[in-house]
Order: structure tokens, then sequence, then C-alpha cells
């Protein structure tokens, strides 16, 4: 009775050590399944933040001072390029779909700063020198079209002495930032 009972005690434990072993096989799916949807939602994070080059259709601006035209009645003055001025490009490209936008190659995300320092203008920490060229990406005829409205952005800057050439273009590509992102001050907020 004893050999009897150590049989149906064996055949027991390998009962349950192929019960066990399927459980494990069977989590590890659900562990690679879980890490493959991480990684897709990191991708997806890092693509809006902007810490991934991205491409597709969209506009390519030159943006850059120009002298008045002979012959056109009113002659202007160069003017300079100001902060001001690409700000409110990147506004315009935003306001009109703009999915992702670079300014001479310095991608422009939550934490880019454009700004005036002496003679260049900085964006990211970069000082940049015209003519901007600015990729914008989105539907590029949208794009073009609320850029050249009847008096709008372009339409003023050309006025100020700015010209802004637009091209559509079927492929642009917008590289990732490059800087450093850290916080000092804000911390994650615990949910109750």
């Amino acid at each position: 009775m004893e050999k009897k009972s150590l049989v149906e005690d064996l055949y027991e434990l390998q009962k349950e050590i192929s019960d066990l072993s399927a459980k494990l096989d069977q989590a590890g799916v659900g562990q690679r399944e879980a890490n493959e949807a991480l990684e897709r939602e990191l991708v997806k994070i890092r693509r809006f933040a902007g810490l991934s080059p991205v491409s597709g259709p969209g506009v390519e601006l030159v943006v850059q001072s120009h002298p008045g035209q002979a012959g056109s009645g009113t002659v202007h003055a160069p003017k300079d390029i100001t902060d001001e001025h690409l700000l409110k490009m990147v506004n315009e490209l935003y306001n009109a779909g703009s999915e992702a936008i670079a300014i001479n190659g310095q991608r422009i995300t939550a934490v880019s700063e454009i700004r005036l320092a002496g003679n260049h203008i900085n964006i990211n920490g970069t000082p940049l020198s015209p003519p901007y060229r600015i990729i914008a990406i989105g539907n590029a005829s949208a794009l073009k079209s609320r850029l050249e409205l009847k008096g709008g952005l372009a339409e003023y800057l050309s006025d100020s002495g700015i010209s802004v050439e637009t091209q559509e273009k079927n492929k642009v590509m917008v590289p990732a930032f490059t800087g450093e992102l850290y916080f000092e001050y804000a911390k994650p907020v615990k949910e109750n």
C-alpha cells in the first residue's frame, strides 16, 4: 500500500509540475506582452515629447531679411529678424495644425526657448543666425495657406522687410530634441 501511495503522490507531483510549467509559460507570454506594450507607449511618449526624430509631409520655410524692391513705390530697409518674429511663426504653424517644428535643426518642444542674445537668436541654448530654415510637419497645403493668408503673418513680415519663402514638401524630417531634460523643483504628485 505504501508503494501505491508513493506512485499516486509522484503522479500528483508530476501533474502539479506540469500545471506550474504551463502557468509559468503563460506568465512569460503575459510579461512579454506587457513589455511590448510598455515599449510601444515609451516610443509614443518620446515622439510626443520631441525626443525622437520624425518625418512626414509638411513645409519648409526660409525666413530672411530682404531689401525693398525698386519700382514698388516703397522701399523698406532690411529689418533684423527677432525672436518675436520666430515665435510668431512657430505659433502660427502650431495653430495651423503642425505636429513637429524645427528651426535650423533645433527641435521646438515644450521646454524650448527662443530668445534674442546679442546678435543671435538662441534656440535650445544654441545660437542661430539667419537665414532661418523652419521645417514643420503637418498638412502641407493647410500650413502654407495659413501662412500666406491675405493680411496674415507672411504679408506682415514682408511689409516689414522680412521675406518668407514657403515650399510644400511630400516629406520633411524634424530631428529629435538633443538638450537636457531635468526637473529641479517639479515633483510627481502621488494620486490617492
